[in-house]
């Protein structure tokens, strides 16, 4: 089987080396450059990689992906699209190989996408960036996915067992990403994936009227039936008329996502924390009680950090202490100190909550 790697990158020289380690169990790795002023291309050219250098103007990330792909020999059975930022975790070769039938067009595997301060994962879900040489293309000027030319008919395998841990430059600007995703919705008004994420990108802006405005019209589209990216989107609608201060309107959206997704934890700790900066304590027990009632995490980028570490059973111990409920207090801080066992604030809500009459 020849198993070969390409990617794209641009002024990612620190990088380099360990991203050329993970990689190196391929057959061969290909690299487009899209314009490095550092040393990037010498490093790669150093440890084997083949590099080709191009000037993409106006900028795609689609474009980018396909010329890279371009570069891949004809005769490879798994292309492997990475970013020069993730890591395979060693032995994932053997992986493929062991999975791979003569069918499969596509293999999708574990993306642990960020990792809390202790270096556990704290975001993680599937990605399919393995497929067959010529039965794909990369689409959408950013947050581009991977679709199978036409006629092609899929078989998508799952391998669990391999791992790819994502270690970003958080000093690169985000700031490329609100422009290309206008450009995406208005070339593909009717695709819900990227409305969906053009909401959210007006979030991160503070662009709250836009935000909701968008991600309502996401909501309406016929296409956007994926029930857990639209709890998110009735979330972020709640975040945006939170931030306007328009509580009622937050509370009913977090209604909406409740009712839309009863088996995520997110719309009741959202719910949860919205009541909690305004002083419900009783709400704040109601929803994050009823958060605790779920214990299956879904394996999917729609996922909270903050449903899954120690917030809610902060958020309850004080909500508790505030109802003058000792026992409770503790019992929930003492969770969330197990869980942060070197969190100096919880340690003296802790001590705090044990002076209690």
């Amino acid at each position: 089987m020849k198993i070969c790697v390409y990617a794209i990158c641009k002024n990612e020289s620190k990088f380099v080396d360990r991203w050329v380690d993970s990689m190196s169990e391929a057959d061969s790795i290909h690299v487009l450059d899209t314009g490095s002023s550092d040393d990037t291309v010498t490093r790669l050219q150093k440890r084997g990689v083949h590099v080709e250098s191009r000037e993409i103007n106006p900028w795609r990330f689609d474009v980018a992906r396909n010329l890279s792909l371009d570069m891949v020999p004809q005769d490879a059975d798994v292309c492997v699209c990475t970013d020069l930022d993730e890591v395979f975790e060693k032995g994932w070769r053997e992986k493929v190989e062991n999975s791979w039938q003569k069918s499969t067009t596509r293999a999708r595997y574990n993306f642990n996408w960020s990792f809390d301060e202790h270096q556990r994962p704290a975001v993680s879900f599937y990605i399919e960036k393995m497929h067959t040489r010529h039965n794909y293309r990369w689409h959408h000027p950013v947050h581009e996915i991977l679709q199978p030319l036409d006629g092609t008919i899929e078989n998508i395998i799952t391998i669990k067992d391999i791992t790819v841990n994502h270690y970003p430059d958080l000093t690169k600007p985000r700031t490329g990403y609100l422009p290309l995703l206008e450009l995406s919705v208005k070339e593909n008004p009717e695709d819900d994936r990227n409305m969906h994420y053009l909401g959210r990108e007006y979030m991160y802006y503070e662009r709250w009227n836009d935000c909701i405005d968008t991600l309502i019209k996401h909501l309406h589209l016929k296409t956007a039936t994926w029930k857990d990216e639209r709890s998110a989107s009735m979330r972020f609608i709640a975040r945006a008329y939170t931030a306007l201060e328009r509580y009622d309107e937050a509370r009913m959206w977090l209604d909406k996502a409740i009712e839309e997704t009863p088996y995520l934890r997110d719309p009741y700790i959202e719910r949860a924390i919205l009541e909690y900066n305004l002083k419900n304590y009783q709400d704040v027990i109601k929803y994050g009680n009823e958060s605790l009632k779920i214990t299956t995490h879904a394996k999917t980028y729609i996922n909270e950090v903050f449903s899954w570490n120690n917030t809610i059973y902060d958020l309850l111990s004080i909500a508790y202490y505030y109802l003058h409920d000792k026992d409770n207090a503790l019992k929930n801080v003492d969770i969330a100190l197990k869980m942060e066992p070197n969190d100096e604030r919880l340690k003296h809500n802790k001590e705090l909550f044990e002076q209690m009459s």
